[in-house]
């Protein structure tokens, strides 16, 4: 019987819906077939699920159970997504960490996620033990690399293979749908970062959408070069290529020659990234010797690609697949299909296929037709459950109906294709990383003699856009652009460290006291930033 195969399949117990079965299920259906490649080592899918079983013991062991949290802080490494399912599995929830993150950043999620448990990789691991001392709450540490428990105090789990358990793994919880499965933090225009909450369904539904809209087979061989910490690489890249039962080709961090390298000596089918990304690998010197002639797919997001990176892409014989989303989204909400690029350019697509996209006017509120532009409205199966602890927040989001609200610009055309017009939301966008204006402009009115601060983002070849200062001074204070960045980089990850910097005796205000952003940007980007 079907049921009585199921039931048998994990000690008796009936498998979950949630993401922490999809490598038990795959160990039969996908036996030998590698799951991840990394540094030139192969997991297969059934190595995979016994690892992943082994390290939900072993968790459990140490006290990790239905809904504890579980934060990872490393670059790209198969840890990550042992982790991750290991935790769905015990019915946690993971929180993937920022590693462009300062210690005290780091701490504020730490603390507001209140997680039990924080594994880092070697190069963070010096970052990771300052978060956690910050966080001033009792957190396991767990390193990977650390092959036994270390020296220290009773809060140290030691090394990652550490965790390692006996099987069986038994009294497994029934992980639903509606279930959180992991929280990732997005900064917020109030300068506070905010827990975004996705479920198992959130992933699952996100990660179909992927499966039926770029037709991901399982001889796919999917390139992740982008940081899995971003859920853009996780939820578009990772996860459906591990739920076909096809190969992600694992690297750890972006080095344009490394990618290049690997899409020849490893014929990636797919490789998916930011416009900087792909410049990058088009501007190195093996660009024009490297066999490229597996890929069928590339995916970027972010922002839109510059003609001169399309352009060289499109000289090989290859074109982009863009698309729109947000953390919230699980991020997908719609992509431009490779066959679409040449006559819509500008455009983020049509919606993914479970998902719906609207418009709504914010003049009147009402719903926008076609052609009119308004704010990008969501809904589906993929959009979040809610920003942790912020109820506030989590009603902010949403339209009465229950659509997710995006806080950009955009409008439908004839087709359904969605054109982003603007943000509604100050963000700015620099090499693929959210810059919050609000986060960075408190930072800077807490330097001494500082009275006045407005961050905008400026156009940039390399990055999409860079954050530009302006500030105004109490009376007889200078100050050093360099101490600024000096001091900033202690509170901020550097790429929200404002690149330049500019004083002036006064800031536009509304008649409300509010800076015009728009008025600013249009300001900086005719003079240029000094």
């Amino acid at each position: 019987m079907v049921e009585d195969q199921v039931e048998g399949q994990v000690e008796g117990q009936v498998e979950g819906q949630g993401i922490g079965s999809w490598f038990r299920l795959r160990a039969v259906k996908s036996a030998g077939h590698p799951a991840l490649v990394f540094d030139g080592t192969e997991l297969t899918y059934d190595q995979l699920a016994d690892r992943v079983d082994r390290i939900a013991a072993g968790l459990r062991a140490r006290g990790v159970a239905r809904a504890d949290r579980v934060a990872y802080l490393g670059d790209n490494h198969p840890s990550f997504v042992e982790a991750m399912f290991a935790s769905a599995r015990l019915g946690a929830v993971f929180v993937a960490l920022n590693t462009r993150l300062a210690p005290a950043e780091l701490a504020y999620q730490l603390a507001d996620c209140g997680a039990r448990v924080l594994i880092s990789t070697p190069a963070l691991a010096e970052r990771a033990d300052v978060a956690a001392a910050l966080a001033e709450h009792p957190v396991l540490r767990v390193r990977v690399g650390d092959g036994g428990a270390s020296a220290g105090d009773g809060d140290d789990g030691g090394g990652f293979e550490a965790l390692l358990g006996a099987l069986p793994l038994t009294d497994l919880p029934d992980v639903s749908l509606d279930d959180p499965a992991l929280i990732v933090y997005t900064s917020g225009t109030t300068g506070r970062p905010k827990g975004a909450v996705l479920t198992h369904g959130n992933l699952t539904w996100n990660a179909l959408n992927v499966l039926v809209d770029y037709d991901v087979t399982s001889a796919d061989r999917a390139l992740m070069v982008s940081p899995l910490f971003h859920v853009a690489s996780l939820g578009m890249g990772c996860l459906p290529v591990l739920l076909k039962g096809a190969t992600v080709l694992l690297q750890e961090r972006f080095v344009a020659g490394e990618a290049l390298a690997a899409v020849e000596g490893l014929r990636a089918t797919s490789v998916s990234g930011v416009p900087t990304t792909f410049q990058l690998m088009a501007e190195h010197p093996a660009w024009a010797d490297t066999d490229l002639s597996s890929l069928r797919l590339m995916t970027c997001g972010g922002s839109p690609v510059p003609d001169r990176v399309r352009e060289a892409y499109e000289a090989r014989g290859l074109r982009f697949s863009g698309g729109y989303g947000m953390t919230e989204a699980s991020p997908g909400i719609t992509l431009l299909p490779p066959q679409h690029t040449a006559a819509h350019p500008r455009s983020a697509g049509l919606a993914h296929f479970f998902t719906r996209v609207r418009i709504r006017d914010t003049a009147s509120g009402e719903l926008a037709g076609t052609g009119v532009a308004g704010e990008v409205e969501a809904c589906g199966p993929n959009t979040f459950l809610e920003y942790w602890g912020d109820p506030a927040a989590t009603a902010a989001a949403r339209t009465p109906d229950g659509w997710l609200r995006t806080g950009d610009v955009g409008l439908l055309d004839q087709d359904g294709f969605l054109v982003i017009a603007d943000r509604i939301k100050d963000m700015i966008i620099s090499g693929g990383e959210n810059v919050y204006p609000a986060e960075v402009e408190n930072a800077l009115l807490t330097i001494p003699g500082v009275t006045g601060a407005a961050v905008i983002g400026l156009a940039d070849e390399r990055w999409g856009e860079v954050p530009h200062a302006v500030v105004t001074l109490a009376p007889g204070v200078s100050l050093d652009a360099e101490a600024v960045v000096e001091r900033l980089s202690l509170s901020l990850a550097r790429y929200k460290v404002p690149r330049t910097l500019d004083v002036v005796d006064e800031l536009p205000r509304t008649a409300s006291g509010k800076v015009p952003k728009r008025l600013l940007r249009q300001r900086y980007e005719r003079t240029g930033a000094s």
